[in-house]
């Protein structure tokens, strides 16, 4: 049995177990009340798979007695929870903006939450808010009634010479900021709330995006598959970008879930891999769905497009090819088919989907393409909502949709490819009454 070497910090809970940063170790050792032999309960050797430490300065408990520690040769502080380990701050790498840390020392908590933190290497004490709405998505997920409609004539917020030709990727976070990749220009176009024109154009290295996530704090990730086989990560501390992951393929669709896992939708290698951004350096990407070869199977995928990751770490993926919204809930390898003419209880047919979301209810909202709509479900089964006449240019058509985003007020935008524009649909409130955001 390893001996402590170099223990650093302590904590003792109400039932006098001792947990001690075990920093020559790598772990944090718990000697529960009288016992002189520890168990690991966070490193490289503990009996579960939990997280990879290196020299941990510092460990405290909350009120449910998971974990939060200082990761100190790894610039961080990482805490447990229902769903394991996860970096809390400092998940940037190491340096000296306000979202880093180096060599940090030891960490408290304040009455509120916040976390305050010494920041040993950069000579400051630094103070982390907590946010209240911890576990929120980035993106809107408006509560509806069963009969909720929108308009079914568009406005186009944005044409060609804005977007450039077959637009495919709109994000609209909580704030309604809008952010559109343009595929003949390689930049990003941001829309503040209620801008006519865009009121920020970033350029990058990067070419032909397919798809664009934006975080709660405002880093954007955006596809470089289909030339550079890379995903980047736009900063909005320093307005520059990284590499966060090595792919083979363009990523039509990109998705960031509640343990910053980074998935990327592979639409040539027929799977979805995914990578935790909360790692210090950048690891091989592990498989979330689909066996690398087309097919239809229920853990096989042929030109998987549009995914969505919700509260649960359930990833749902339009399936092109295969004509159907597959399910794989969290860990498991075969899907269920939500959507789609094989699925066991009626749903809709879709035609190549590319883009699928949920709404608080859990409700499927999807892109289906080759029929020129957006469709979705709810207590009496699924129903066309917008491009319910056809294929067209008019303003209540559609013609190649890709993907879509709605806003914190439940209107939808859409990417109307064939028509390059953006096509925003607004949602009617007295279809029924008024609806609650779930953050």
């Amino acid at each position: 049995m390893l001996l402590i070497l170099i223990p650093r910090g302590i904590f003792v809970d109400l039932n006098l177990d001792l947990y001690v940063a075990d920093c020559k170790n790598d772990r944090i050792q718990l000697f529960q009340s009288g016992e002189s032999n520890g168990i690991t309960v966070a490193g490289s050797t503990s009996l579960n798979p939990t997280i990879t430490l290196d020299r941990p300065n510092g460990i405290t408990l909350d009120a449910e007695k998971y974990l939060f520690i200082v990761d100190h040769e790894n610039h961080r502080i990482v805490g447990s929870g229902l769903n394991g380990f996860r970096c809390l701050v400092g998940c940037y790498r190491m340096g000296s903006q306000s979202n880093q840390l180096v060599w940090p020392g030891g960490l408290s908590f304040d009455g509120s939450g916040n976390m305050l933190v010494t920041d040993f290497g950069n000579h400051r004490i630094q103070k982390y808010l907590l946010m209240q709405d911890s576990f929120a998505l980035s993106l809107n997920r408006p509560k509806f009634s069963p009969t909720a409609t929108w308009n079914s004539n568009g406005i186009a917020i944005a044409n060609r010479s804005i977007v450039g030709e077959n637009p495919i990727a709109v994000f609209v976070n909580t704030n309604n900021t809008i952010y559109v990749a343009n595929q003949e220009s390689n930049t990003i176009l941001i829309w503040e709330e209620e801008s006519v024109n865009p009121t920020k154009i970033i350029f990058g290295d990067f070419k032909k995006p397919s798809s664009l996530f934006v975080t709660s704090n405002g880093d954007i990730y955006i596809d470089d598959g289909e030339d550079n086989d890379r995903v980047q990560k736009w900063m909005i501390e320093t307005n520059t970008f990284v590499t966060v992951m090595n792919v083979n393929s363009s990523c039509d669709g990109l998705f960031v879930d509640i343990n910053d896992t980074l998935y990327c939708s592979m639409r040539d290698y027929e799977q979805v891999v995914k990578i935790s951004l909360n790692d210090a350096v950048m690891t091989s990407n592990r498989v979330a769905a689909g066996t690398g070869i087309e097919g239809s199977d229920s853990d096989e995928l042929d030109s998987p497009r549009g995914i969505f990751v919700d509260l649960n770490l359930d990833l749902y993926v339009a399936d092109c090819k295969n004509d159907r919204i597959q399910l794989f809930q969290s860990g498991e390898s075969n899907g269920i088919t939500v959507a789609g003419i094989l699925t066991y209880h009626a749903t809709i047919s879709l035609d190549c989907p590319t883009g699928i979301t949920l709404d608080a209810e859990k409700y499927l909202f999807i892109v289906d393409q080759g029929n020129n709509r957006i469709v979705g479900s709810g207590l009496n089964g699924f129903r066309c909502l917008v491009g319910c006449y056809g294929e067209g240019s008019q303003s209540s058509q559609l013609n190649n949709p890709f993907s879509f985003s709605f806003d914190h007020s439940g209107n939808m935008f859409v990417t109307d490819k064939s028509n390059h524009r953006i096509q925003k649909y607004q949602y009617i409130e007295e279809s029924c009454g008024k609806f609650r955001m779930i953050e």
